[in-house]
């Protein structure tokens, strides 16, 4: 029987697991003030990730004007922090 570390075998199961998306989204809810600054945090009520897409809620319209603009560096910025391939799409609600 070959030996597995710890960290191998948490990893081979999130790859398997659907708890992936949760736990990424768990994380970048983390950082997301460090990422975004305090005042996009303050008023983004809701953070997900479904097959590397970002949702984003908020309910402030100014705010969604400025996050649909923001997409790219949304995107540059979470996968500097969160590790390459991490978000592909950005979805403003």
């Amino acid at each position: 029987m070959s030996e597995f570390s710890i960290n191998d075998a948490m990893k081979n199961f999130m790859q398997k697991s659907r708890l992936k998306n949760g736990l990424k989204s768990a994380a970048i809810e983390q950082v997301w003030q460090e990422i975004m600054g305090e005042v996009i945090a303050k008023y983004t009520t809701k953070l997900q990730i479904i097959n590397q897409k970002l949702f984003i809620t908020t309910s402030n319209g100014p705010l969604k004007n400025e996050l649909m603009f923001q997409k790219g560096l949304i995107i540059e910025r979470i996968n500097e922090k969160m590790g390459p391939g991490t978000i592909s799409e950005v979805v403003i609600n």
